[in-house]
């Protein structure tokens, strides 16, 4: 059987906190969903605003070939604005909990029931596809959901999807609902589900199991409060360990998750499945030299099948061989004795509680051949002002293979700009900033800082860092050793 997966990252998923995206950012991510093989993109709530309703309208009107979807309570008004917006379906939302019945709606289970089936009734006579949403269907009654399908089946809905809106469900319970629905309906049901409990992912695979034929799911697990059921966690679970197949193609996973990651500025957690930065990331001795042997001994996801590669990274628990592997990487030869030397020196780095960089892991094994690295840029002096009614200004002043360089830039703040004044007088290098991150490792007003880069050129990763008790310089120093060592290695 093929799953259908529903994708709400562009309503659901933009009710985040903090998430508010542009009519053109919600259309790059819906072509970007639409070319990883999502069957039905949830656009927005039309009812929302006039900027929600341009976005919508600029997804339906693209072209694509997913159907475009948009919320809408039973009301006729949030109907009407959907039509505005050029959809193909409405996801009716209908709350069927008690508890939302007395207490949202101050009605009773007939006057919802009625109002439910006037919705479903004018949609129907507009040529719209319905999918009728229980909401807070986890806590509803059973035989309530199945009453509420049997009447909505004489109205021709299209799917019927159950809600577990506060993340309450457990999967036991989910299989035991879905086992029970399937029974009255006449339709594909969908499942969605919130991570309150940690338990959307689980939740959702228990419903496929019971009978759901459609998942509601959202990039990167964004969502309110704990966020939904996360697509490439459903995704892959569904493929790898139920045999479900999809219309996702997999290897796309990875760039449409950092699009989503970008454009809703909302990091992705390192230890998240699937797409978390630590992944296909190992350390660990024992498990880098199964690696190398047979990859399927600690890794159960191939990264390639999800579009991401396998790293190694050094601390305290490195094995000789990942020294190794890291040192081929850097185009670095050394003999068994200096191996051991260079590693003798990362193991006690990682003790003393220290991340080793690639530039570290450079410099150290050229202490150990006594090599003496010639450094491609210098930075010889910098400036950064910034003040309550200045635009925070940068200039920089370097020298690039003997060659005097003189930038300036603006930025948010004053690293922002030095940053951007480095990359001015750098343009002709190919690299991209992945991530920046800062550390206190001194008290007080004087503190000292640690500042780790991470440089994305081509397919590779590059690992610097800058410490000093100036943030500014030691942003600039963490971005300069990582230059350095893509100018070396890779450009």
């Amino acid at each position: 059987m093929k799953i259908k997966v529903f994708d709400t990252t562009l309503r659901d998923g933009e009710q985040t906190p903090g998430v508010s995206l542009t009519p053109d950012e919600k259309l790059r991510i819906a072509k970007a969903l639409d070319d990883l093989g999502v069957d039905v993109i949830e656009a927005g709530s039309a009812i929302t605003s006039e900027g929600e309703r341009e976005g919508i309208k600029l997804i339906a009107n693209e072209g694509l070939k997913a159907e475009i979807s948009t919320y809408c309570r039973i009301l006729r008004g949030d109907i009407d604005s959907a039509m505005s917006c050029d959809v193909d379906s409405i996801f009716l939302v209908a709350p069927t909990s008690d508890l939302h019945i007395k207490y949202k709606l101050g009605t009773t289970r007939d006057g919802l029931v009625e109002k439910t089936l006037d919705a479903i009734q004018y949609c129907k006579d507009h040529g719209l596809i319905v999918d009728l949403c229980a909401e807070d269907g986890s806590r509803s009654d059973v035989k309530f959901l199945a009453k509420l399908i049997d009447s909505a089946n004489g109205y021709g809905i299209d799917r019927f999807t159950l809600a577990d809106t506060v993340g309450i469900m457990i999967p036991e319970k989910m299989s035991e609902m879905f086992s029970q629905l399937i029974k009255k309906a006449k339709v594909p049901l969908g499942v969605h589900c919130h991570d309150d409990l940690g338990l959307a992912t689980a939740n959702t695979l228990a419903a496929v199991k019971a009978g759901a034929s459609v998942v509601d799911v959202t990039v990167n697990g964004l969502g309110e409060r704990a966020g939904n059921a996360s697509l490439e966690e459903v995704v892959m679970a569904l493929k790898l360990v139920y045999n479900f197949e999809t219309n996702i193609d997999t290897q796309k996973i990875a760039s449409v998750s950092k699009l989503v990651e970008k454009l809703c500025e909302i990091p992705v957690a390192p230890n998240k499945a699937i797409v978390g930065e630590n992944a296909f990331t190992h350390e660990a001795g024992i498990h880098v030299d199964g690696i190398l042997k047979k990859p399927e001994t600690y890794e159960a996801i191939k990264p390639e099948s999800v579009g991401f590669k396998r790293r190694f990274v050094l601390g305290k628990h490195v094995g000789m061989k990942s020294v190794k592997v890291m040192l081929q990487d850097l185009s670095i030869s050394v003999d068994d004795e200096q191996l051991r030397a260079v590693f003798d020196q990362v193991k006690y780095l990682g003790d003393k509680g220290k991340r080793v960089t690639n530039v570290d892991l450079e410099a150290i094994a050229h202490s150990v051949m006594g090599i003496d690295v010639r450094r491609a840029i210098e930075v010889d002096e910098l400036v950064a002002v910034a003040g309550n009614k200045l635009t925070p200004t940068a200039s920089v002043k370097i020298r690039l293979n003997g060659k005097e360089v003189i930038e300036s830039a603006t930025g948010t703040g004053p690293v922002d700009a030095a940053i951007n004044a480095i990359r001015n007088a750098t343009k002709e290098v190919p690299f991209e900033l992945a991530e920046y991150h800062v550390d206190s490792i001194s008290g007080g007003t004087d503190a000292v800082v640690e500042v780790m880069v991470k440089l994305k050129s081509k397919d590779k990763i590059i690992t610097a860092q800058g410490v000093g008790s100036d943030i500014v310089l030691a942003s600039v120093e963490a971005f300069v050793n990582g230059i350095n060592l893509i100018i070396r290695h890779i450009s």
